[in-house]
């Protein structure tokens, strides 16, 4: 007995080894259980793929634990589902890893949905493995009583691939159950093999089942993409189907008034914003929407790299219009928390002239006038109201910037193009630019978050400029900058 206890200790510890290796260390104890809008978890880790759900009150925000922007377990990924939940969007409780590494061929959980159907929540999600010597991704579930303890189910993997689809590109199942007939429906985003236009086999296979054994292959519910349109996302709201993809890490949407189509573009694309990736949804109270997605870090921490996996969550109100278009604002409870707004005097400079202390009229005959403010700090909340009483070119701002605004990151509106660029980001078919628009920005640290009207958002990661200039500027036009004030953020 006194030799194996002795040998206890270093058992133990190639356990704990063993389990280090197969998923990285999470600690909810020390994550902030405040405000996370433009959140990522202590100790270098990063915010992945989200997949909100909501029941009863609680909105629960799953997500991906990254660690290594992807690079873990040879590169493909070495995820873990997290929790965060609240019921207030104010405040927060973070759970310990819901979803884990617990084998060695899990190489990554990769992102999935939840159901609530007979008093139980499944989990379905994509399993990243080696199979033969290469990368497959296979279907799997887990059970759960409180939507927080999973137990994976066996077989596991329960399905592997859909014929006629990749077998390297079969993840991402978003699950829902017709309560009518308690039959489970899977969308999975894959390749179509051998389709038409070689280009465009990007689809979302339509997996039905009763009985989580059995799977029937209906037709695909969206098709003929450029790429595998990953992490879908679909609920019914006020008599409008919705079935959400992403294509190339960028957000897209269609509509219809039957279940999977025929589906219509909207008029714009709200949940398109580039920098923000994998964006879904879930209800919350009062027949309120929210979307989740995340924020990607920058290659080298440099303005014009591109993107790496992982960052920082984001969150977005979702609004529905008349016909069914999707736009997007700050949700209220999330805009973070400010001190009184600063006594900043605006400087005229060129063709500008105040009315008051936080009235602007920029109007100059033959180009582009400018005004500015000195001081602005790094971290703030930035409201006010643009009006253009005449045709305009452009107008906006250059924000972090010097005293020549030959840096910093120049915030364009252009009325007449409908497009909106922050810095080197931009949206298209953006209305009302040439009517007076609510602006509400957010700079906190590298995030610079703007929202237009409180109908469309916009949002880039910028971590070198850091200049105290605000330049606001007007090209072939006059334009009142009304109301303004720039109020600190509070400290975290």
């Amino acid at each position: 007995m006194k030799k194996y206890l002795l040998l206890l200790p270093f058992i133990l510890g190639a356990m704990c080894v063993k389990a280090q290796k197969l998923g990285v260390k999470y600690d909810p104890a020390i994550q902030s259980t405040k405000n996370l809008q433009y959140w990522r978890p202590k100790g270098n880790l990063f915010v992945g793929d989200c997949m909100p759900f909501y029941k009863d009150g609680q909105f629960s925000f799953y997500w991906l634990l990254d660690s290594a922007h992807h690079a873990s377990l040879g590169g493909l990924g070495g995820h873990q589902w997290a929790l965060s939940t609240t019921t207030d969007l104010k405040t927060w409780k973070q759970e310990p890893i819901v979803l884990g590494i617990d084998e060695p061929w899990e190489k990554s959980i990769c992102t999935g949905s939840i159901v609530f159907y007979k008093n139980k929540y499944y989990a379905f999600y994509a399993t990243r493995l080696i199979n033969d010597g290469k990368v497959n991704e296979q279907l799997s579930y887990a059970i759960s009583n409180d939507g927080i303890h999973f137990d994976k189910q066996k077989p596991n993997p329960f399905y592997t691939s859909a014929p006629g689809y990749s077998k390297r590109d079969f993840r991402d199942p978003k699950v829902f159950v017709d309560e009518k007939t308690g039959e489970f429906h899977l969308f999975v985003s894959s390749w179509k093999e051998n389709s038409v236009l070689r280009h465009a086999g990007g689809a979302l296979v339509h997996l039905t089942s009763k009985d989580l054994k059995n799977w029937a292959v209906l037709d695909p519910v969206l098709t003929g993409q450029g790429s595998v349109p990953e992490c879908s996302d679909y609920f019914f709201w006020n008599g409008w189907y919705y079935l959400i993809y992403g294509d190339n890490g960028d957000t897209y949407y269609v509509q219809s008034k039957k279940p999977y189509g025929p589906w219509q573009e909207p008029k714009y694309q709200a949940l398109n914003e580039s920098w923000v990736n994998v964006v879904k949804t879930a209800a919350f109270k009062n027949g309120r929407r929210i979307a989740a997605g995340w924020i990607p870090s920058r290659n080298q921490n440099h303005d014009n790299e591109g993107e790496r996996f992982g960052g920082n969550a984001v969150f977005r109100e979702v609004i529905q219009e008349p016909d069914g278009t999707l736009a997007t604002c700050f949700p209220a409870e999330m805009i973070p928390e400010t001190l009184a707004p600063l006594n900043l005097t605006i400087k005229t400079d060129q063709d500008s002239k105040l009315e008051g202390e936080d009235n602007l009229t920029i109007n100059p005959p033959n180009g582009v006038g400018s005004a500015h403010l000195e001081n602005v700090p790094l971290r703030c909340r930035i409201t006010l109201e643009i009006e253009p009483t005449t045709s305009v070119a452009e107008y906006g701002f250059y924000l972090r910037s010097d005293a020549g605004a030959d840096q910093g990151y120049r915030l364009n509106f252009s009325p007449a193009d409908k497009t909106v660029w922050l810095g080197n980001t931009m949206i298209k078919a953006v209305d009302g630019l040439d009517k007076a628009v609510k602006i509400d920005m957010i700079l906190k640290d590298d995030i610079i978050d703007l929202s237009i009207g409180g109908r469309r958002c916009i949002v880039n990661r910028v971590p070198e400029q850091k200049g105290g200039f605000l330049w606001f500027y007007a090209k072939h036009g006059n334009v009142k900058f009304k109301s303004i004030k720039i109020s600190p953020l509070k400290e975290d």
